[in-house]
This record gives C-alpha cells, structure tokens and sequence, in this order.
C-alpha cells in the first residue's frame, strides 16, 4: 500500500478514484509520562515519553486507514492529511484523526 501526502504517485497514474478514507486513534497518556514531562518542562527539552506515544498514535490511525483503503480495493492512499487534538476533561487524551482519498495506481 502506498500512503502519501501528495496528491498522485509520481509515475503512477490514479486508473480510479474509490473515495475517502478515514482511521482514528484515541491514546492516553499515564501519570509518570504526565510527571516526567512536566519535569521536562522546568528543566527543558525533549520529552521522548510523549513522542512515542504521538508515534505510536500516528502509525495506528495511518495503519487503519490503509486497511479501510484495502477492503475498498486499493493499492494507494493519496492527499493524506494527519489531525492531532487533545481530548477529554484536562486534555489527558491525544487523538489523531487520518484522513486521505482510497484509489487504484
């Protein structure tokens, strides 16, 4: 499966337009993620906790999507867009939200 943020494959002509694709993760983040990163805060830099969750919550929606994209037929998502919101009473949730167009290259 080919994912991309453009809106064709270079060398790849679209031969069909199937439609729009969607896959969507909803991850929390613990306590001692929520600690450390707070600590990164006062002392700075990076916080390698929250980066591998917002990886991990990126791999799984774009992981959906290409199965969602597969079961229409596909062979290629196209013009993929990636949506990153904090969700829930004290924004403890991170969702991301994919979204791109299913089609036959």
């Amino acid at each position: 499966m080919i994912l991309t943020t453009t809106p064709d494959v270079q060398g790849y002509p679209v031969k069909q337009y199937l439609g729009v694709v969607t896959g969507e993760t909803i991850i929390g983040a613990n306590f001692v993620k929520d600690f450390m990163a707070g600590i990164r805060d006062i002392v700075g830099g990076r916080s390698s906790s929250y980066e591998q969750v917002l990886m991990e919550a990126r791999e799984s929606s774009m992981n959906e999507m290409a199965q969602r994209a597969a079961q229409m037929g596909a062979n290629a998502v196209i013009a993929i867009d990636i949506d990153y919101e904090t969700i829930g009473s004290n924004g403890s949730m991170l969702m991301v939200a994919t979204s791109g167009t299913a089609v036959i290259v």
